[in-house]
């Protein structure tokens, strides 16, 4: 497995709801390169419940979508935004959960969209719920130039 920098932390005003680490109010996910697979594991925050005890099911959408677009930043090595989003809710996710873990792959690209397969997995590797998720990509030059994407390699920690 291979740690995921977030190369957008120094950008002036970044407080992605996501990802960023300086959000309190936010999800600050952080994400492992396993294979052809980004992984990230959370714990549930008490004040992100729908019913009591079961985590809301738009938090569970935001963070496929996160981690979705994680996989385009790390795996498609470009920027994309969320074209469309097909979500299967499987099994409730409950807050005493000390962990879930988010997987994503990419599943397929035409042209320039992109697939992404998300699964949400409980503490006791469950799958509580799956989603695909349509990406429209820019080039890596509009990335770079009006959404801020970086370098590949700025992703990585250095070895």
């Amino acid at each position: 497995m291979r740690k995921i920098r977030n190369p957008f932390v120094s950008l002036e005003g970044y407080n992605c709801f996501g990802c960023s680490p300086d959000n309190h109010f936010g999800l600050q996910l952080s994400f492992v390169e396993d294979g052809d697979e980004l992984v990230s594991e959370w714990s549930p925050k008490p004040f992100l419940q729908g019913y009591t005890n079961i985590l809301h099911g738009g938090i569970q959408a935001t963070l496929m979508d996160e981690i979705a677009s994680w996989a385009v930043y790390v795996i498609i090595k470009t920027s994309g935004v969320t074209s469309g989003m097909n979500v299967r809710y499987l099994k409730p996710v409950f807050m005493d959960e000390h962990h879930i873990t988010l997987r994503a792959r990419v599943k397929e690209m035409r042209r320039n969209l992109a697939d992404i397969e998300v699964k949400l997995l409980n503490s006791k590797g469950t799958l509580c719920a799956e989603a695909v998720i349509t990406y429209f990509t820019f080039s890596r030059e509009k990335s770079k130039q009006h959404l801020y994407y970086p370098d590949p390699e700025e992703f990585y920690e250095e070895d």
